[in-house]
C-alpha cells in the first residue's frame, strides 16, 4: 500500500516553501508532504548564489518599462511587478511578526535601488521613465540625477576616474531591497517541518499518475528503492525540473509547451577595500540580442553573513534544466505534441542561441571590459568568475503566434485543480507569494470560498489594485519597516 498525504510538493525551494506555508496558515490541518532530488533545501534556482538577490520591485530594472513607438514608457509592466513585490513583503512581515520566522535580517535588509545609463538616447529614457513612475504612489522617493556630481555621491565606486563627456543619468530610490532567497527558503522549511510537514530529500520523483483519489507519484530514494506516495493535489515547483515532470502528468495544459535553458555566470568580488566603497543595486541596459534576464547590474549583496559584489549575469547555453540536471534535460523535452512549437522557436530564436553561446565562450578578460563600463577601475585579481542557477524560459503557443519564447513566470493548473505547476524564470522568487497565492486560490479556494476571509487576514491587499490605494500601501510599508526593518 502507497504512503499518502493530502499534499505533495515536489522540489525544496522558495515556490513549495511559500505555497506549504499558505496551506498550512489556511488549513492547517492538510498534510503536506515535499519530496526534494537533493540533499538539501533551495541548492537550485532560490539558492543565495544563483540568482540576483534583488527583491524585484522595477525600481532599478529597466526592462520592465518598454518605450513604446510614440517614445512614451509603458509603466504597465513594473506597476505589476512592484504590486506583486509588495505582497511578498506584506506575507513576510505577517510570518515575522506571529513568530514563525526569526531573524529577519538573515534574509533581507534594506539597499538602494538605481538605475545607471550612459549615452543621450538612454539619458532621455531613464528620464521619461523617471517622470512616468515618479508620479505613482508605489515608486514614491524615486530620485533622478543626470550631473557628475550626484552621481559620485550615489555610487562613488562606478564615477572614479570615469574618463569623456559622455552623458550619464541614474535613478536612485532608498527602499530597494537585497533578498537572500535560500536562507528565507529555509528558514520556510523549518517553520513547515515544525508544524509536522515530512520534508524527504535525497527522493527523486521519476513517474506521475492520475487515480481516481488524485495521483500516485513513483519515488526513488537514497538507497535506490523506488516508493510509491498518494496524494489529493499535487505542487511541481522544482525550478527547470517542473516541465519533465509536467509532461509526466498527461494533463491536456500541458501540451504543446516546452522550455527552453538558459544558465546565468556571474563575477564575485570579495575584496573588502572595494566592497565597502559600493552599497546598492545598480542595473543598466541590456545589450541588443540579450533576453531580459541578463540586464547587467553591480550589486551590494548579503551572503553567508558577509558582504560582497557581484556583477553579471552573462549568459550561457547548456542542455541542462537544472544546474545538477543532465545534458539530455532539453533533447528529452521534445513530445509529440511540442515538437512543432518547440522547432518554431527555434528557428525564430537563432540568433538569441549565437548570442547565448558567444556569452558562454567569453573569457574572463572580456567580462572584465563588461564590468569597467560599469567600475572603469576594476582590477582582475579583485574578482572570480562563479556559474549561478539554469533558468527555462517557457515555450508555447499563443493565440496569434506558434512556437513563441515567453519571459517571466507561469502558474499551470489541471481542469480538476488537483494538479499544479510553476515554469519560466524572472522574477520569480520576488513574486513567489503571487503566484503561490494564485495556486492555493485556484486550487483551494475556488472549491472553499469560505477561506477567501482567512486569504484576506494573512495578505490584506491580495486581490486589490495597490496603484489606486496610496494608504494601503504605506500600512505594507509601514509594517515591513517594523518587522522586516526595511
Amino acid at each position: 500500500m502507497a504512503n499518502q498525504s493530502d499534499v505533495v510538493l515536489i522540489g525544496a525551494g522558495i515556490m513549495s516553501g511559500t505555497l506549504g506555508t499558505l496551506i498550512k496558515e489556511i488549513l492547517p490541518e492538510q498534510s503536506i508532504t515535499i519530496f526534494e532530488a537533493q540533499n538539501a533545501v533551495a541548492t537550485e534556482s532560490s539558492n543565495e548564489w544563483h540568482n540576483a538577490g534583488t527583491g524585484h520591485a522595477a525600481l532599478c530594472e529597466l526592462n520592465y518599462t518598454a518605450e513604446k513607438a510614440d517614445s512614451s514608457i509603458d509603466i504597465t509592466k513594473a506597476l505589476n511587478i512592484n504590486e506583486k513585490y509588495q505582497l511578498s513583503l506584506e506575507m513576510w512581515s505577517y510570518l515575522v511578526a506571529k513568530g514563525d520566522i526569526e531573524n529577519p535580517a538573515e534574509f533581507i535588509r534594506k539597499l538602494p535601488h538605481m538605475s545607471f545609463v550612459q549615452g543621450e538616447k538612454d539619458v532621455n529614457f531613464l528620464r521619461k521613465r523617471f517622470k512616468a513612475l515618479a508620479q505613482h504612489p508605489l515608486f514614491e522617493g524615486m530620485q533622478f540625477a543626470d550631473d557628475r556630481e550626484t552621481l559620485a555621491k550615489w555610487i562613488p565606486l562606478m564615477m572614479k576616474n570615469r574618463q569623456g563627456n559622455e552623458p550619464l543619468a541614474a535613478t536612485l530610490i532608498e527602499h530597494g531591497t537585497d533578498v537572500n532567497f535560500g536562507e528565507l527558503t529555509r528558514k520556510l522549511f523549518k517553520n513547515l517541518q515544525k508544524q509536522g510537514c515530512e520534508l524527504k530529500l535525497n527522493h527523486r520523483v521519476q513517474d506521475i499518475q492520475k487515480t481516481a483519489e488524485g495521483w500516485t507519484l513513483t519515488v526513488k530514494d537514497a538507497s535506490g528503492q523506488i516508493l510509491q506516495h498518494a496524494c489529493k493535489f499535487l505542487f511541481i515547483g522544482c525550478g527547470g525540473g517542473t516541465l519533465p515532470l509536467l509532461q509526466k502528468t498527461g494533463i491536456k495544459e500541458g501540451k504543446h509547451i516546452g522550455g527552453f535553458p538558459v544558465s546565468g555566470i556571474f563575477m564575485v568580488c570579495r575584496n573588502p577595500e572595494v566592497v565597502e566603497k559600493h552599497y546598492a543595486k545598480v542595473y543598466g541596459k541590456a545589450k541588443i540580442g540579450a533576453p531580459p534576464m541578463s540586464v547587467p547590474h553591480l550589486d551590494t549583496r548579503f551572503i553567508e553573513g558577509k558582504k560582497s559584489l557581484l556583477f553579471g549575469p552573462f549568459a550561457g547555453f547548456t542542455m541542462k534544466y537544472l544546474k545538477q540536471g543532465s545534458q539530455l534535460d532539453f533533447p528529452l523535452s521534445f513530445k509529440p505534441d511540442n515538437f512543432a512549437t518547440m522547432m518554431i522557436a527555434g528557428m525564430k530564436n537563432i540568433p538569441l542561441t549565437n548570442y547565448l553561446i558567444k556569452q558562454a565562450m567569453l573569457s574572463k578578460a572580456q567580462r572584465m571590459a563588461d564590468l569597467r563600463e560599469f567600475y572603469p577601475e576594476a582590477k582582475s585579481e579583485d574578482w572570480d568568475v562563479i556559474v549561478a542557477g539554469q533558468r527555462v524560459q517557457i515555450i508555447k503557443d499563443l493565440p496569434n503566434e506558434r512556437g513563441s519564447l515567453c519571459f517571466g513566470t507561469e502558474v499551470i493548473t489541471s481542469e480538476d485543480k488537483s494538479v499544479a505547476a510553476l515554469l519560466g524564470a524572472s522574477p520569480g522568487a520576488s513574486t513567489s507569494v503571487d503566484a503561490m497565492l494564485s495556486v492555493f486560490s485556484k486550487c483551494f479556494v475556488e472549491k472553499q470560498p469560505e477561506l477567501q476571509t482567512k486569504l484576506k487576514q494573512l495578505v490584506p491587499s491580495y486581490g486589490e489594485k495597490l496603484r489606486d490605494e496610496p494608504e494601503l500601501i504605506r500600512e505594507i510599508r509601514e509594517k515591513a519597516a517594523k518587522w522586516l526593518n526595511v
